[in-house]
């Protein structure tokens, strides 16, 4: 039978991150991963970023819908339409506003008798847990059902910070393994059990943010891609995007993380929808960003 493993946590937390690591060591281990990727508004970027890690074929995007409500019956017909394989295994990365726990309660219903029941991993960000204000309630909502707690970010923080963390989240949830992302053993992952834990629900609405994509045209330099972050209001949560810099040819991909991190790095590919920026957050709206991008632009 084959496995499915759900990734969830918040924005930022490392989702992505570790779900390269798990795709690198289930191919390197003789595994054949099929991964869904879920994002609000453009899956198929992120999709494309693992092209370099497996066949087109087994990745599938699922843009727009929430896929732990209004999406639920695209992922699991996703799911239950994914070919077998020798040595299959499914992982599913979740937004990062999911309701994780309602996830659980809709993808166990319906699934193939191919298929085992999904257990769930929370990508845990140790240096901002519980500091997301009015955001808290979703974040520890992310971690009840889960039987694994994958910590992240433990280089930017202190013991003590560590063991604090640490005992909220086992108050939150006594049953689930915690560990650092680097002791996570792949191969451990597919006997983990279903979390059985009763939860604590939460206001559906909380789980559903605005969001919004606006073409992006090419930038001068890298330095655009920061001012441009460095502008955007601190309210969207969630900004990423891709573009052509300078007289590149390749196209380079950036995002700005909840605590206001900006990354750059090359993008695998040419993007299917062109340059763009998307954000998350409360307040998305195209005609904002544009009137910023423009803005930006003259000031040149």
């Amino acid at each position: 039978m084959e496995a499915i493993i759900t990734v969830v946590g918040f924005l930022g937390a490392g989702k992505t991150t570790l779900l390269k690591s798990l795709i690198n060591s289930y191919v390197a281990k003789g595994w054949n991963p099929f991964v869904i990727l879920n994002d609000y508004e453009n899956a198929n970027m992120d999709a494309q970023q693992f092209m370099d890690q497996m066949s087109p074929q087994c990745i599938k995007p699922l843009s727009g819908s929430c896929i732990c409500c209004s999406g639920i019956m695209e992922l699991r017909n996703t799911v239950n339409n994914i070919p077998e394989r020798k040595h299959g295994i499914t992982l599913i990365e979740a937004n990062g506003t999911s309701d994780a726990c309602a996830l659980m309660e809709f993808l166990g219903v319906g699934l193939d008798s191919r298929f085992l029941p999904p257990i769930q991993i929370s990508v845990v960000d140790v240096e901002h847990w519980q500091q997301r204000g009015e955001h808290n309630e979703l974040e520890a909502n992310q971690i009840q059902v889960s039987s694994l707690l994958v910590l992240t970010h433990l280089d930017k923080v202190i013991d003590t910070r560590k063991r604090e963390v640490i005992s909220q989240l086992q108050h939150l949830n006594a049953t689930a393994k915690i560990i650092p992302m680097d002791d996570l053993d792949v191969l451990l992952l597919p006997e983990l059990m279903p979390s059985k834990n009763a939860v604590q629900q939460l206001d559906h609405i909380k789980a559903h943010w605005a969001s919004c994509s606006v073409d992006l045209p090419n930038l001068p330099n890298a330095t655009y891609i920061h001012t441009l972050c460095n502008a955007l209001p601190k309210h969207l949560l969630r900004v990423k995007g891709c573009t052509v810099l300078g007289d590149d040819t390749n196209y380079t991909y950036f995002e700005r993380t909840p605590s206001g991190e900006v990354h750059i790095r090359p993008f695998n590919g040419v993007p299917i929808t062109g340059s763009k920026l998307l954000t998350i957050g409360p307040g998305s709206d195209p005609s904002a960003l544009e009137q910023l991008i423009t803005a930006m632009l003259l000031k040149d």
